[in-house]
């Protein structure tokens, strides 16, 4: 054997003890989670794509036979791609309409709005037949002062056990990340709006 075959021989035998760690740590924590329970995800952060990925955790939800149910704050009565696709799936939508609050430039609107759309989304916490929550720019509704923070926070707490929510939004409120099991922070690089880029739809929505 020559001397570059046993370098070759010892990288690969060293590789394959690495990876071997690895795997005995990934199984333990495996074996570790043993507790089966909704998890509440957070997705924040001042990048792109937090509704996106909520909506993927929306659309594995329904690829399972789970039942899921959106509620989008914020949003306008624009098109909604994802709700093109889902609500034929069975998902349905309670939007609150408003579109953004400097279109609206109406406070007292955008709070009555929050509350009725909050509603049904107490709705959707309490019912067992819900397997999943999608609250979409929900953090905003709680920067703004729109929702009280601690009618959310017990809509969010006494969800039936089996229940999974994701929040999505910028500038979460301490309480929900405190409270949430999850929490991802979405971090922006850069972004095609920033560079004159219009948003398109199938892409942006």
């Amino acid at each position: 054997m020559s001397e570059q075959d046993d370098r070759e021989q010892t990288k690969a035998r060293r590789h394959r003890e690495r990876q071997q760690r690895l795997k005995e740590k990934v199984d333990a924590k495996i074996a570790a989670a043993t507790e089966e329970r909704g998890v509440l995800l957070v997705l924040t952060g001042n990048g792109k794509g937090k509704s996106t990925a909520g909506f993927g955790t929306v659309a594995r939800a329904v690829g399972h036979g789970k039942r899921a149910a959106v509620v989008q704050f914020i949003k306008g009565a624009w098109e909604c791609g994802e709700r093109n696709l889902l609500e034929p799936a069975g998902v349905p939508f309670f939007v609150m309409r408003t579109g953004f609050t400097w279109e609206t430039q109406n406070k007292e609107q955008d709070i009555a709005a929050a509350e009725q759309t909050w509603a049904d989304a107490e709705r959707l916490l309490a019912d067992p037949a819900i397997d999943l929550v999608l609250l979409d720019e929900l953090t905003y509704m709680l920067s703004y002062h729109y929702l009280d923070l601690e009618r959310v926070l017990s809509a969010l707490k006494h969800r039936p056990a089996h229940q999974h929510v994701v929040i999505t939004g910028r500038a979460c409120h301490r309480a929900l990340i405190e409270l949430a099991d999850t929490v991802s922070e979405v971090q922006p690089v850069k972004h095609a709006f920033e560079a004159g880029i219009k948003a398109q739809p199938g892409f942006d929505y």
